[in-house]
Order: structure tokens, then C-alpha cells, then sequence
């Protein structure tokens, strides 16, 4: 029988920045912005994540997890990859998927057998499989991703560590609102509307100067 928490064990396992699917190699746009200048100290940064959460994240990909966790990964998968507006995006959400998927036969759960698995689809496919319930599995979710815009800023803009932990506190209060609003969200209200987003991650993937991949 699977306890509490083992499964909390888990989602920490998933959610950890120790697992190896290169989410400290991309930035989301985020180096981008900085060289923009755009975002340029602790407040632009903290601005310029919050929106990319609200407005692309809760609104997108983590209400796409949602519904790979109820419905099941391969019906949602090909969605989710239409809504990458850049070859960036797409690239770092396959690459990640890849890198999960490969990874969970040795941690003794069974891979998807479809091609272009993006990360959500990975993240779905373990979550499902150790009985991980859907709010923690996307509170995980959100909060992996949040530390790794955090730590992106804190190379690139530069922030101090303990600006960085105050940005993650702040931010850490505003999950449990989100997640219930993505239980709310109806299939017609998914929506990816981030032009400034989309044209930073373009110009990013010929950027001059950079510390994450494109």
C-alpha cells in the first residue's frame, strides 16, 4: 500500500531540481527578458514571473497537466505542443519529456509510448502512477517551476540567494489559489495568450550572450 507519505516522498522526487531532465538549462524566456532590459532587478523580475504564471502557466500548462492526470497523457499531449509558440519552448518541453520518460522505467514505472512526449505528459504519467493526488501533483508542479525561474533570475539578472527565497516565499502564498482556479477552468477557457513572452523566447534562441539553451 502506498502511504501518504511515500507519496509525498515522491512528489518532492518529481518536483526535486535533482531530477535529471535539464530544467536548470532553460530559462523560459526569462534571460531574454534581462537582456531586453526588461527585467533588470528584484522587482521587474518578480513581476515578469508572476505574469508568466498567471497568464501562461495557470492558464495553459498546469490546467493541461490537470486534465493528463484525469483523462490521460496522449490525448492531451498534442494540445499542449500546438500552444509552444516558439521552436524554444517546444524544443525545452520535448527534451524535458524525453529525459523523464527515459527516466521512469528504472525508477519502476512504465514509459509512454508516444512520440513528442512533453514534460507535463512525463510529469501526468509518474504522478498517476504513485497514486499522486491532482492538487499536490500540481502544486508540486507549479513550484518546480517557480524555483526554476527563481534560480534563472538570481544568475542572470543578477539576484542575491536570500532575494531569491523572499521571491519564493511571496510567490509560495499564491499557489493554493491557483491551483484551485485551474480545478475551475473549463476546456473553452484554456488560454496561452503571451505575446511578449513569444517574441523574447524568438529573439532568444539567436541571442548573442547566453547561459541557457535555446
Amino acid at each position: 500500500m502506498t502511504t501518504t507519505n511515500t507519496r509525498l516522498a515522491r512528489l518532492l522526487q518529481l518536483a526535486s531540481p535533482a531530477l535529471p531532465v535539464g530544467a536548470y538549462s532553460y530559462s523560459g524566456g526569462l534571460e531574454a527578458a534581462v537582456e531586453a532590459g526588461i527585467v533588470r532587478d528584484a522587482a521587474s523580475a518578480q513581476r515578469w514571473i508572476g505574469d508568466v504564471l498567471e497568464l501562461s502557466i495557470a492558464r495553459m500548462e498546469a490546467p493541461i497537466l490537470f486534465r493528463m492526470l484525469r483523462d490521460g497523457a496522449e490525448r492531451w499531449n498534442p494540445l499542449f505542443l500546438a500552444s509552444r509558440e516558439t521552436a524554444e519552448l517546444r524544443a525545452e518541453t520535448v527534451q524535458m519529456g524525453y529525459s523523464l520518460n527515459r527516466l521512469v522505467p528504472d525508477l519502476g514505472l512504465a514509459a509512454l509510448d508516444f512520440d513528442d512526449v512533453s514534460f507535463p505528459a512525463a510529469f501526468a504519467n509518474a504522478a498517476a502512477q504513485w497514486e499522486i493526488a491532482p492538487r499536490e501533483a500540481l502544486t508540486g508542479y507549479l513550484w518546480a517551476w517557480l524555483e526554476n525561474q527563481v534560480l534563472a533570475a538570481v544568475k542572470t539578472v543578477p539576484l542575491g540567494q536570500t532575494e531569491g527565497q523572499r521571491m519564493l516565499s511571496g510567490f509560495g502564498h499564491h499557489i493554493p489559489d491557483l491551483v484551485e482556479s485551474i480545478f475551475i477552468l473549463k476546456d473553452e477557457d484554456l488560454e496561452n495568450f503571451t505575446p511578449g513572452l513569444a517574441m523574447l523566447s524568438s529573439r532568444h534562441e539567436t541571442q548573442y550572450s547566453r547561459l541557457f539553451r535555446s
